[in-house]
């Protein structure tokens, strides 16, 4: 798709209203403001691609999703002295499109399910790149994992220690595995996404002695390889010190249970900025702030350098991400709220509703008018709580407006559902100037297709 408008792009003075530095500061890389008022991502205008492909529709940003990929690569390699990967991890958002991305960018992948392994199999993603996470990983997940020869399986507790290890010896094969432990360090996010605590579902508590139990398990397993430890401390954490705190506490008790610790994962969970007051965690900094506490720790503890990965996931295609909904009915209670309803809601995001999150929505075809009406963004689900966002500075909305909501690229479409049986939204990836399609509307046929 191409149009014939000229662009204002942001920061460059060409005559023209240039999106404001705190709206552009939360869309992806290519954002502009087209002469008409319309929002554009790479020079394409949103409200064209809306009207060619519908709304709700989530619109990524290739170049961003490229961008943030190689700057955790090159950050890493750059600050880390000893071998590193960077993985990206598939549960933020999953699809064959972006997994083909991700391998051209030459990331790893992690994985926590059959389905999301099954996507990587479709695209050709290359197995000894792949890390197999999950706290309850089924026996035919398992199987499929050895099948496909994943690289690494970060093993969660003691019965899948055993279940694993039986299934090794009957393929007669020795898989390498990272033990996921839990150190007890609590990150500052939603307590629904904090893992690294005491009282999680995720890892063997190194603070009770089973992840001791863990290591012991795995050494008596002579068809499993510990190669190293995992711990995982939460998400959208945006400070550094509990990542310092996590990779100090994993040292300290792989020292404690001489584990030769030859690789090494603090994780992931990286920030992204939602709204204006968000902090902003660059990709840089994140893999500064990490390297350089493996390395103290390593030299403290008088080991070798393991070789280390993380596992950005949400910092990668958040940003990279808009979601687009049409304005069907504007209802104003007096003295109240007034309450924009869209075409969207929280069957495509149910984040607001699950973990509060905020959100910072803005009209993408009249991004460069002035904010003159405070307003709820409502869903169009058959719940009170289905509200995108509840207090939203825009221009006065009208019945057709065309919202759009940044850094909607993680855990939206990856949660969503078909509540009260509609259909989910398509996607749509701009790249070269040009929109492509690459997931379809579902249809109500869909919907019902595995009823029988």
């Amino acid at each position: 798709m191409e149009t014939g408008s000229r662009w204002a792009r942001v920061g460059v003075d060409a005559g023209r209203m240039k999106l404001p530095n705190e709206l552009a500061a939360l869309l992806p890389d290519t954002s502009d403001a087209t002469d008409s008022g319309h929002l554009a991502l790479d020079g394409v205008d949103l409200v064209d691609v809306a009207a060619e492909f519908g709304t709700p529709l989530y619109v990524y940003d290739e170049a961003t999703i490229r961008g943030q990929a190689r700057a955790y690569r090159k950050s890493l390699a750059a600050a880390y002295p000893g071998e590193s990967l960077v993985c990206y991890a598939g549960k933020a958002y999953c699809a064959p499109w972006l997994l083909s991305v991700v391998a051209d960018e030459g990331l790893g992948l992690d994985v926590v399910s059959g389905g999301e392994l099954y996507t990587a199999e479709r695209v050709g993603f290359a197995s000894e790149r792949i890390y197999f996470h999950g706290n309850n990983k089924a026996h035919g997940e398992l199987e499929a994992a050895l099948e496909y020869g994943v690289g690494r399986i970060v093993v969660d507790n003691l019965e899948e220690i055993e279940r694993l290890a039986r299934l090794c010896a009957r393929r007669d094969v020795r898989q390498a595995v990272l033990l996921r432990v839990a150190p007890g360090v609590e990150a500052h996010t939603h307590v629904h996404i904090q893992t690294g605590v005491l009282d999680t579902k995720f890892g063997l508590s190194i603070q009770t002695g089973a992840a001791a139990e863990g290591v012991a398990a795995v050494r008596g397993a002579s068809s499993l390889e510990l190669v190293g430890l995992h711990a995982h401390i939460g998400s959208q954490v945006f400070e550094l010190e509990p990542y310092r705190e996590t990779v100090a506490r994993v040292f300290q008790f792989a020292v404690g249970e001489q584990v030769e610790m030859r690789e090494f994962s603090p994780g992931g969970g990286f920030g992204v900025r939602y709204t204006p007051s968000d902090l902003d965690m660059r990709p840089d900094e994140a893999a500064r702030a990490v390297a350089a506490a493996v390395c103290e720790a390593a030299l403290a503890s008088g080991v070798r350098l393991p070789r280390l990965s993380i596992e950005p996931g949400r910092s990668i295609v958040g940003p990279a991400g808009v979601a687009l909904y049409t304005v069907g009915s504007v209802k104003r209670i007096q003295e109240v709220r007034t309450y924009v309803a869209v075409d969207g809601g929280m069957a495509d995001n149910i984040r607001p509703t699950a973990y509060g999150a905020l959100y910072t929505p803005l009209l993408a075809n009249r991004v460069l008018d002035p904010a003159d009406a405070t307003v709820a963004i409502a869903g169009r689900y058959c719940e009170s709580g289905d509200v995108l966002v509840r207090e939203a500075a825009l221009p006065a909305p009208q019945v057709g407006d065309l919202v759009a909501v940044p850094s909607s690229g993680a855990y939206q479409l990856s949660m969503a559902s078909n509540y009260n049986q509609v259909p989910r939204p398509a996607v749509v990836v701009i790249a070269g100037g040009r929109a492509r399609l690459v997931r379809r509307r579902e249809t109500y046929a869909d919907v019902l297709a595995a009823e029988l």
